[in-house]
């Protein structure tokens, strides 16, 4: 693989993060941020970022840069990962049984219910008086 950069999108939640993985070694880049500075001092966050590297075994030979929009930061972490992990699978197809096993490499459907009319929220109600 020459110097071309491997794109894939990876999602949660509504925030949507565009992975871009070049040659390099191991910096991440969230938003044109060094990803500490994006996250804060959350080193749990950052552990999930890096999973699918670590267990790829190529945290030092890519540099990561990200687009993240949508919801919160800890939702633009599990897109971050879902779209590294994506992008592993597309330079090296030997990563996939390793990224499925861990559960990488599947989208988390949950997002939040919608509320419904008649209702304070999703499902709360109203308080109920009987008198």
């Amino acid at each position: 693989m020459a110097n071309t950069e491997i794109v894939a999108t990876g999602r949660r939640k509504t925030s949507v993060a565009v992975v871009k993985l070049v040659k390099g070694s191991g910096r991440i880049f969230v938003n044109g941020k060094k990803l500490a500075d994006y996250i804060g001092n959350r080193p749990a966050i950052e552990l999930l970022i890096n999973r699918p590297l670590v267990l790829t075994e190529t945290k030092e030979q890519y540099d990561v840069r990200v687009k993240a929009v949508g919801g919160g930061i800890v939702a633009q972490a599990g897109a971050i990962r879902h779209g590294i992990a994506r992008a592993l699978v597309k330079i090296n197809e030997e990563n996939k049984n390793v990224l499925r096993i861990e559960g990488l490499l599947t989208r988390d459907p949950r997002v939040k219910e919608r509320k419904k009319y008649g209702r304070k929220r999703a499902r709360k109600r109203f308080q109920f008086s009987k008198r």
